[in-house]
């Protein structure tokens, strides 16, 4: 060729796939204005946000700063490509975003419009400069929203994709968590996280892997703030790519949990409430993934096992669940892969059980409105707020619990219809049915926490002999 050719397919070869060689005469390329790989990185310092800072340079293992001499809006999208931003907004001058320390690496950059790094474009040599870091340069740029979830079924589940140098590439799975997808979910604006799973779970991708070894706080904006190896190095394959579901999906599937006929509230059959009736989970491939889901919906701590066929004795009704298939990622069991509800193969011999570390304090109780603390309306604590109990079925048993709870004696009586006045609030338990040998109101069965179909003029009271 004659070297003055803009593409290799310009010069005058022989014809397409016409040879007389072998792999290991394969030619190659070294550019002089390419930077070894892993020799040179870009960081924006000391901003307003991530993508609104001080520019510097990695090299010769240490960062220095930009002189600002020559600096352009050029310049700055070059590097707001490089580093993973939206659209250069500003090119700022005379240390904008505060002086920098150790060397000033580059000045009089310039800008050819092809360089896809900053330590590619024309300046003087590394180190060469008539400068002070009070012309230290930085720059401006749309925040990132160069993230998306590829393959799932809603725009706010599925594989992890992020965008760099202009290309799709995946994140691979190791050190991924739920710190990590939470910070994807708020930047897609998709609520909270569900689960975080690993090992290709919505499909393997095709690109780049572009980044590895995430290590979000949970409090960053973008996934790009977090703490990772430099983008495209990585020990990974496609096999690895890390996925997330968030909240918006599922909404409305988290559905309530409790576990039965155990020792206590943190072990026993699995059941689940759907459709207005609780049902069990069928033992099918049940394993500790999907007990360990189970132990931290219920706050009950860590899965000690996850027994199957009837170890806590047959349930009846319907069997909800079968095949569950959790990752151990997920907040809610409902989040897990199933047949889907009430599809099984089962009976209630193969009723899955679980049995957590936990034995979670029973809800705070008090009585209001009263003579003493010993008579009134009934409230119980949950989710961080008081509310009231139901009177439908409420019974002398009832009572009974709550006064051997709150250290009150024994009932003397169980009222209904706000006879203490109506309270306010949210109606947290409905169709309460104690023994009457529970220690606590929490422990007797009842709907699920926040179900009912009452209004507080239903608001159920007690009376007890105690007045301490």
């Amino acid at each position: 060729s004659a070297g003055s050719e803009a593409a290799l397919s310009e010069c005058q070869p022989r014809p397409w796939g016409a040879h007389n060689c072998r792999h290991g005469e394969d030619t190659g390329v070294v550019c002089l204005g390419a930077p070894a790989p892993g020799s040179t990185h870009t960081r924006l310092v000391n901003g307003s946000s991530f993508c609104s800072s001080r520019v510097e340079v990695l090299h010769d293992g240490k960062w220095g700063t930009v002189c600002d001499d020559n600096w352009s809006l050029m310049d700055a999208e070059v590097v707001c490509r490089e580093v993973g931003c939206g659209q250069a907004l500003s090119a700022l001058f005379g240390a904008a975003f505060g002086q920098g320390l150790g060397p000033i690496w580059l000045d009089e950059v310039t800008y050819a419009g092809t360089e896809a790094a900053l330590s590619l474009c024309r300046a003087r040599s590394w180190g060469i400069h008539n400068c002070n870091h009070g012309e230290d340069a930085g720059i401006e740029c749309t925040d990132p929203t160069e993230v998306r979830l590829v393959n799932g079924s809603n725009r706010c589940s599925g594989r992890v994709e992020v965008l760099h140098s202009q290309r799709w590439g995946s994140v691979c799975d190791d050190g991924w968590d739920l710190e990590d997808a939470t910070v994807v979910c708020r930047q897609l604006g998709c609520g909270m996280v569900v689960s975080a799973p690993g090992a290709a779970w919505f499909g393997q991708g095709r690109n780049a892997i572009w980044l590895d070894d995430m290590n979000c706080s949970g409090r960053e904006d973008t996934l790009f703030e977090c703490l990772a190896r430099p983008r495209g190095t990585h020990n990974c394959d496609h096999g690895e790519d890390t996925s997330v579901v968030c909240s918006d999906l599922v909404a409305s599937q988290r559905v309530p949990l409790r576990l039965s006929d155990g020792p206590h509230r943190c072990a026993g059959r699995v059941e689940v409430f759907y459709e207005n009736r609780w049902g069990t989970v069928c033992d099918d491939h049940w394993d500790l993934e999907d007990a360990g889901v189970v132990c931290r919906q219920l706050g009950c701590g860590v899965v000690l096992s996850a027994p199957g066929a009837g170890h806590f004795r047959a349930g009846y009704g319907p069997i909800w669940l079968d095949d569950v298939n959790c990752t151990g990622t997920e907040v809610a069991l409902s989040y897990c892969r199933t047949k889907g509800w009430g599809k099984n193969n089962c009976h209630h011999g193969e009723d899955a059980g679980v049995v957590c570390s936990g034995n979670a304090p029973p809800a705070e109780l008090r009585l209001v409105n009263g003579l003493n603390r010993c008579s009134g309306r009934v409230e119980v604590m949950h989710d961080h707020q008081w509310g009231t109990v139901c009177d439908d079925d409420w019974s002398f048993p009832d009572a009974s619990v709550v006064c051997r709870q709150l250290g009150c004696g024994t009932a003397v009586s169980a009222y209904g219809a706000a006879h203490f006045g109506s309270g306010s609030g949210p109606i947290w338990l409905d169709n309460v049915q104690c023994s009457g040998t529970e220690a606590a109101l929490s422990e007797c069965l009842a709907r699920p926490w926040g179900v009912n179909n009452c209004d507080h003029g239903e608001d159920a009271s007690v009376v007890c002999t105690g007045n301490i």
